[in-house]
């Protein structure tokens, strides 16, 4: 999911379905807040049937409108349930609402979604006791996911606070027709030789297509989004080993920093705001305005939707220079509801491998439970939209590479000051780099209580 400058910025989008090998979107898991109308808890109606509430942000591919119509098929099996989503969408604003409530022990959903940026604030010392252990209850096979995900959401004291949706490997989404343009290769496994096993010559790829640019367009969208495509392939991150944040430190900030500033500095991006709220990056699609993208499974679908039928085959996917992975969420169960206990069965419920093959069949989104990555369903994957491209075998083979960083509590704030506050200064403003950085530090240090 998730998560942009920040995990807070994509409202939802809706997909349409697809056959079990014919990957037709993929869903954005990454910005949205419950607006918890009413206090958001459970309760038992005049009919007797217990309603629980979930709280999400961007398309779980849950509902029954536009997703797997998982709620429908779980009321089906239990005729005492009725379940009830809730859905905005900003990420920053859902997470600080839920911090709040947390606290409060108050006006919690049932089953609460939890974006991997907050992961390790959410199984602090602050907020692990605030969960229930699902490792305990509600039935889920903890063994059904994959470990680096069950570790994510896990205490110090071994409690297991969330449960795997989806992840977010990544690749480069590019347009055929302006690399054409520029002179590049565009068969897919040609562009990624182009820079493959190093960011550098991502960037440097972009310094040669400005040089032969179509008139108006831009070799990638964004210095922020650059910076967050190479941090999420970084062994170190915001965190340090021990899970403390060292951004100042880390060497995977430092390179994507510099790598977004030389982005930036040499003029081969669009200056755009990744899912800014007034549409400019949306409409860079529909007017092919660049010619790459950082592409976790989940933008396949914002490029279908924004880019638009005109473009339809105009777009392919390349590997990355490097694996990494960008975005993914847990479904979690405060101990505050009034029925966590039939909270924690739906919640295993839903994020079981059977459930995660019925969503990535309508949602795209690429599963954290073992069996279902390597399923043909996922394997053999491949989006109308993109031609004959092997959507399936890129993502799963991105997910292979995978080695998540340690991560701290505050990941998600720091990733929102450094690319908001700092990138896009030196971008779209001319701030220089290093008042840039200043500046984010000041705004750290004054913000985060450490």
């Amino acid at each position: 999911m998730r998560t942009s400058s920040s995990t807070r910025d994509l409202a939802r989008r809706r997909r349409p379905a697809l056959a079990a090998t014919a990957l037709t979107a993929c869903a954005a898991l990454i910005a949205g807040c419950s607006d918890g109308g009413g206090d958001g808890s459970a309760s038992a109606g005049d009919d007797g049937k217990i309603t629980l509430r979930i709280g999400t942000f961007g398309s779980f591919g849950y509902d029954n409108e536009n997703g797997a119509k998982l709620y429908a098929e779980y009321e089906k099996l239990n005729p005492n349930i009725k379940i009830v989503e809730s859905n905005v969408a900003d990420g920053q604003k859902y997470w600080d609402t839920l911090k709040l409530r947390l606290s409060r022990n108050s006006g919690l959903a049932d089953i609460q979604a939890v974006e991997v940026g907050y992961i390790a604030e959410a199984t602090g010392p602050a907020m692990g006791n605030k969960w229930v252990d699902l490792s305990k209850t509600g039935g889920a096979d903890t063994s059904a996911f994959l470990d680096w995900k069950v570790k994510q959401a896990t205490t110090a004291d071994g409690k297991l606070i969330g449960l795997g949706t989806d992840i977010g490997p990544m690749a480069i989404c590019y347009n055929k027709d302006l690399f054409a343009k520029a002179k590049l290769p565009t068969d897919r496994n040609q562009v990624a030789e182009l820079w493959a096993g190093d960011w550098a010559k991502f960037v440097a790829t972009g310094k040669t297509y400005q040089r032969n640019a179509p008139a108006g367009t831009a070799f990638h969208d964004s210095a922020s989004g650059l910076f967050n495509a190479v941090l999420a392939s970084q062994p170190q991150q915001y965190a340090n080993d021990k899970g403390e944040l060292d951004w100042e430190n880390s060497p995977g900030v430092k390179t994507a920093w510099n790598l977004a500033v030389d982005a930036a500095g040499s003029k081969i991006t669009a200056k755009l705001r990744q899912f800014d709220e007034k549409g400019t990056w949306n409409a860079g699609f529909k007017n092919s305005k660049f010619a790459t993208v950082a592409c976790p499974s989940w933008m396949t679908g914002i490029i279908k939707d924004q880019a638009g039928p005109a473009n339809k085959g105009k777009w392919d996917i390349a590997a990355p220079p490097v694996a990494g992975n960008w975005g993914g969420s847990f479904l979690a169960v405060p101990k505050a509801g009034k029925h966590a206990e039939e909270a924690a069965k739906l919640a295993a419920w839903l994020t079981a491998p059977e459930q995660h093959a019925k969503v990535f069949g309508v949602n795209g989104n690429i599963p954290s439970t073992k069996e279902t990555l390597a399923s043909p369903t996922v394997q053999n994957a491949k989006i109308d939209y993109f031609g004959d491209t092997p959507v399936g075998k890129i993502y799963s083979s991105a997910a292979a590479g995978i080695t998540p960083a340690p991560v701290s509590r505050h990941d998600g704030q720091v990733k929102t000051f450094i690319t908001d506050n700092g990138i896009l200064d030196i971008e779209q403003r001319g701030t220089s780099p290093e008042q840039a950085w200043n500046n984010v530090k000041k705004l750290i240090d004054d913000k985060i209580a450490q």
